[in-house]
């Protein structure tokens, strides 16, 4: 059972390129998923792990859980918003940039 659910709107990563941190820390435990993510060098690891570190400062104020009894019970990444821009090209024409965004959803649970 999900004690706190915690979503990060927004990220400027694309959501197939924060899949990828997501499923290192996917079923374990806050402390082992933090330092997975603290040596992973990607941009991506660095919003999770922000995300998760906001999961556990509200657990241990609202709550009143210690962060090492809690545990990652669940973590997607979701397309967000795609901002839309164009380059011009040759002869007239134009390209489409797609600049894509993410949310993320963490599920700590105690245990």
């Amino acid at each position: 059972m999900a004690i706190l659910r915690v979503v990060a709107k927004d990220i400027g990563i694309s959501s197939r390129k924060v899949r990828l941190a997501v499923d290192l820390v996917r079923g374990k435990r806050v402390t082992e998923a933090l330092t997975l993510l603290e040596f992973t060098p990607t941009p991506s690891a660095k919003a999770v792990a922000k995300a998760i570190k906001s999961g556990v400062a509200n657990a241990e104020s609202n709550l009143q859980v210690s962060s090492r009894d809690l545990r990652i019970s669940s973590i997607s990444a979701d397309s967000g918003h795609t901002l839309k821009r164009f380059r011009p090209k040759s002869r007239g024409r134009i390209s489409p940039i797609l600049k894509r965004s993410s949310h993320i959803t963490v599920f700590l649970e105690e245990g």
